[in-house]
């Protein structure tokens, strides 16, 4: 990046920290509404509740504080990744993102995409995106390497289903009855269901309870004024023992 853009970017700070949830609440209404596959992707529960875009919009701006140096940000840009990872975030995916964010820039901001604004702020986004690609590509490998690791979304069947108080006891085994990747409890573990009634899936992260050489069980809380989106009422109040869940492989986020 040029100083320019970086004076350029830095500008756009105390906009950010004023109008950062209205863009990023637009952003992903504008990328969805034009990418409908990725709502398989996005948990969107925390899109109606705005757990999302606050939390998009709070990185965005510590980006941009820090664009000077943003090695600041590396806890950060760790947890993120790993995030992405859990989700099964491609690379290709961050050029349909770069689109959807610089084209909200322009639109939420009124500023023509041919502005020197635009320009500074893809050349700040590409620069993150090489980041946490290659970041998300040792994880992959990572993942990968692992005796029992995998990486994607792996499909397991339902065993058990403990109840305790308010909280409920899941217990997977994968149908390829292969090995599992050795984890700890409290490790987090993506879970994908599909959405009764529609042609649409959903991940959320839980906890893992218990893990045996065979089977890993994570705990869902009951659902209290949940969405129609939200995954532990789906797994809940629809899934059975027998039913068939996809999980990507346990991670520390």
């Amino acid at each position: 990046m040029t100083p320019q853009q970086i004076e350029l970017i830095k500008a756009t700070v105390p906009v950010l920290r004023e109008n950062g949830v209205a863009l990023t609440r637009y952003f992903y209404q504008r990328m969805l509404k034009h990418h409908p596959e990725l709502k398989n992707t996005f948990n969107l529960e925390h899109q109606q509740n705005d757990r999302q875009p606050r939390a998009l919009a709070a990185a965005v701006l510590a980006y941009a504080e820090h664009i000077e140096n943003p090695t600041v940000l590396a806890k950060a840009l760790e947890h993120i990744t790993t995030k992405h990872v859990s989700l099964n975030i491609q690379a290709e995916q961050y050029a349909i993102v770069g689109e959807n964010l610089l084209h909200s820039i322009s639109e939420v901001l009124d500023v023509a995409m041919d502005s020197e604004l635009i320009a500074a702020w893809q050349a700040a986004y590409t620069q993150l995106a090489e980041l946490m690609i290659a970041m998300e590509a040792k994880k992959y490998q990572t993942l990968a390497e692992q005796q029992g690791g995998w990486t994607g979304w792996r499909k397991f069947k339902i065993t058990a289903i403990e109840q305790l108080n308010a909280v409920y006891l899941f217990t997977a085994m994968p149908l390829d009855e292969k090995l599992l990747v050795e984890a700890t409890v409290d490790t987090g573990i993506c879970v994908r269901v599909a959405v009764p009634h529609q042609e649409l899936l959903q991940p959320q992260q839980f906890k893992l309870s218990h893990i045996t050489a065979n089977s890993y069980q994570f705990a869902v809380d009951a659902a209290k004024n949940a969405s129609e989106y939200a995954v532990n009422a789906i797994l809940i109040e629809h899934y059975q023992v027998g039913d068939v869940i996809e999980l990507s492989a346990p991670m520390t986020v």
